[in-house]
């Protein structure tokens, strides 16, 4: 992961704990829930009870420890977290919160500023290491897998790969769920670069971008920022997005729609989110307990029930904890040998990507991605979690 190479020291708030209480993976020490339970509750933002399960996972946390858990604007987008964060150290402004929930290419940054302090949870060692930051300011908690929703009553076959998006039976039928400069477009062409080069991160963009074109130049790709509605009524029958989305929608709409959701066999991008505690945060304890709430067995099968990927699924799924009706959701499950792995993109290639699919787009794909008018927008905190400058209006 790319990394600030500055030492960041704790506020002087959190000091006397931080030198007393060891960032190594040991399980939250009676020291720590006695401070907790001293500091009496969390501050949380950005975390929609609707989503992830996260409304379950905090009246969990806070039947277990006896915390009260102040919720701030669910619907705040990652670069609004860190503000809020800005804000308490500028201002000492108690309306902020104690940990945040950001996208991944906020996260080297907002380390580089100072806004994170370090704490390494216990289950630390079965954080995949291209997760988390190695000294602990931040890690992924769950992550979203590039899928195919596609709505079975217009499409007769399902595409199985990247490849079968550019048959002549889907003319007129495929859509992205992101503006141009948006994680989920870069993402998009990511995917679809990979499965060309078998796996070569590096080469991903410039083939993702010919993919584009080629798709462009068959007549199948819409050009317009799909949605659920764009999938429902046909005008994006194949839309790619991360699959918490279109699960989702194949719940909330089976009476409308058969929507299936099919993940590629190649090229599959994982969309990671990271955690972090506030630098300044006012219950520095509490959030602590709150991350190895999070990152227990039990947070992290939360998490799963709601349509996200728990980062620690891999660990979960070899010591049989993920149960049969959570694994039939997911791709390729059962045979873990021979299950399909994600592709974790970092920051920085992200960043790479991102500016190659910025200036190659209008030269090599050649068409202008239209943004949906306000009331066709998915108004879906993860669509919130974007580069606020890249995105359509209708979903800042």
């Amino acid at each position: 992961m790319e990394r600030g190479s500055t030492f960041l020291v704790a506020p002087a708030v959190t000091i006397a704990l931080l030198t007393s209480i060891s960032i190594s993976s040991a399980a939250p020490s009676d020291e720590i829930l006695a401070a907790a339970k001293k500091e009496g509750r969390l501050t949380v933002m950005a975390l929609p009870r609707d989503w992830c399960q996260y409304g379950r996972i905090i009246d969990a946390f806070k039947a277990k420890y006896g915390l009260a858990v102040d919720e701030l604007k669910p619907d705040a987008a990652s670069s609004e977290e860190l503000d809020a964060i800005r804000a308490a150290r500028d201002n000492g402004d108690p309306e902020a919160p104690d940990v945040i929930d950001i996208g991944l290419s906020f996260a080297p940054s907002a380390k580089a500023e100072g806004l994170m302090q370090p704490y390494k949870v216990s289950a630390w060692a079965t954080i995949p290491g291209e997760a988390k930051d190695a000294e602990g300011y931040w890690y992924g908690d769950y992550y979203g897998l590039l899928a195919f929703e596609v709505n079975a009553d217009r499409v007769s076959r399902l595409p199985t790969d990247w490849a079968d998006l550019t048959a002549p039976e889907y003319k007129g039928s495929v859509g992205i769920s992101g503006a141009l400069g948006s994680n989920h477009a870069v993402q998009s062409v990511i995917g679809a670069g990979l499965s060309l080069t078998n796996g070569k991160i590096d080469e991903a963009a410039e083939r993702g971008l010919d993919f584009f074109a080629d798709l462009n130049r068959r007549g199948n790709f819409v050009p317009i920022v799909g949605s659920t509605r764009s999938v429902l009524d046909g005008r994006t029958p194949i839309l790619i997005r991360w699959d918490y989305l279109a699960l989702a929608d194949r719940e909330a709409h089976k009476d409308k729609a058969r929507i299936e959701v099919v993940w590629p066999r190649t090229g599959l991008v994982a969309g990671i989110y990271v955690q972090a505690i506030s630098a300044y945060a006012r219950h520095p304890n509490a959030a602590r307990l709150w991350m190895e709430h999070l990152y227990s067995d039990d947070g992290q099968l939360a998490l799963l029930g709601g349509h996200c990927n728990p980062i620690r699924f891999d660990s979960l799924l070899r010591e049989g904890k993920v149960p049969a009706s959570l694994q039939e959701r997911l791709p390729k499950l059962k045979d873990e040998k021979s299950r399909v792995r994600p592709v974790f993109p970092t920051a920085k290639e992200q960043d790479r990507a991102r500016e190659i699919i910025l200036k190659g787009w209008d030269g090599i794909v050649g068409v202008t991605i239209e943004c949906m008018p306000p009331e066709e927008a998915d108004p879906l905190p993860m669509s919130l979690n974007e580069q606020p400058t890249l995105l359509c209006a209708a979903v800042q």
